[in-house]
């Protein structure tokens, strides 16, 4: 069993701070309570925690939709790097695609690391893929990613709730007829937007038909080209949509302005991210902002807790977001 601050506080009778704070080499403990700290942690088997001194970024990969040349990760990446930088922690990225033939045994070696921590971007990881990372030997954080059926330690968006809040926005500016700009890849955080939309148009007690739902691809061009599609074939058209995210949703502004429709005038539209293309597009997107900076380093301040008191209860921290106006919605009167 690991060893945890904990049990080196009874053990000593030191307070816990006092022996986090030893552990960690931190100013304020005189040298002999350090001491007496360490050689009581060293006969109890807590060296081997100690030796941990870089984090693992695990980048998963399944079809790179939306990791591939994503705007909204290097910001999370960034916040991870700083974070463990300043806790004294040498980053060191990993890439891992399931497709790779010696996947399985790529996850055996990271799993079974004691050396190191991982944070494991789960943004393409489904259902699925979880279950290999459940016993890791290892402190394990996933971000941007959660299971619904194993209990892992995870820091992610509020995806439903910010799902909610553009709804609902978009109804308080007139909009009765509001479709969903929904990516062909369905990640975790696609589906709890999806449920934020239909709670909301369910409270709200608008109609939702098939004609609403417009299922494009998860990059700015393939988003493009589903709604250029979209908007030959259908007559039906909302006067709003809510996007999956932004790529999606200037995917789709550019498809709009090409088949002549004036955004926000005739079709408004929010994305979700607030990524940096967003603010110099014309109009200017209306989005969900995403802390990524506070993500990453949230990941790895959860993970640095982890390694000091291992028999805590797993934790998902979720982020909110904030919303940002810009000039891509309409009021309808």
């Amino acid at each position: 069993m690991k060893v945890s601050v904990r049990k080196i506080s009874e053990a000593t009778g030191f307070s816990p701070a006092t022996v986090s704070n030893a552990l960690n080499r931190k100013k304020g403990v005189n040298q002999e309570t350090a001491n007496r700290i360490w050689k009581a942690a060293n006969e109890m088997g807590y060296a081997a925690a100690n030796k941990i001194t870089k984090i693992k970024f695990v980048i998963f990969r399944k079809n790179g939709d939306i990791i591939d040349d994503s705007h909204f990760h290097p910001a999370v990446i960034e916040g991870v790097e700083k974070e463990a930088r300043d806790k004294g922690f040498e980053t060191v990225f990993v890439h891992l695609d399931c497709n790779d033939r010696d996947y399985r045994q790529q996850v055996s070696e990271l799993v079974n690391d004691t050396s190191s921590a991982i944070i494991l971007l789960g943004t393409e990881m489904g259902e699925e893929d979880f279950p290999m990372f459940e016993h890791s030997a290892c402190p394990l954080v996933v971000l941007d990613g959660w299971s619904d059926r194993i209990a892992f330690d995870a820091v992610l968006i509020s995806n439903t709730d910010s799902a909610c809040k553009a709804v609902e926005y978009l109804a308080a500016h007139g909009h009765e007829r509001i479709g969903y700009l929904r990516g062909d890849f369905r990640i975790q955080a696609f589906r709890y937007r999806e449920i934020g939309y239909r709670r909301a148009v369910s409270r709200l007690g608008l109609s939702v038909y098939k004609s609403y739902i417009v299922n494009v691809g998860c990059k700015m061009e393939t988003a493009y080209e589903g709604v250029k599609q979209y908007l030959e074939k259908e007559e039906n058209i909302p006067t709003a949509f809510f996007a999956d995210d932004d790529e999606i949703a200037m995917g789709a502004m550019r498809a709009i302005k090409e088949k002549g429709l004036r955004i926000p005038e005739d079709i408004s539209i929010i994305g979700f991210d607030n990524i940096s293309f967003g603010a110099i597009a014309n109009p200017g997107l209306t989005t969900m902002h995403v802390h990524k900076h506070d993500m990453g380093k949230a990941a790895v301040r959860r993970l640095l807790e982890i390694i000091e008191n291992p028999d805590e209860a797993k934790m998902k921290l979720q982020v909110c977001t904030d919303f940002v106006e810009r000039g891509s919605v309409q009021t309808i009167e």
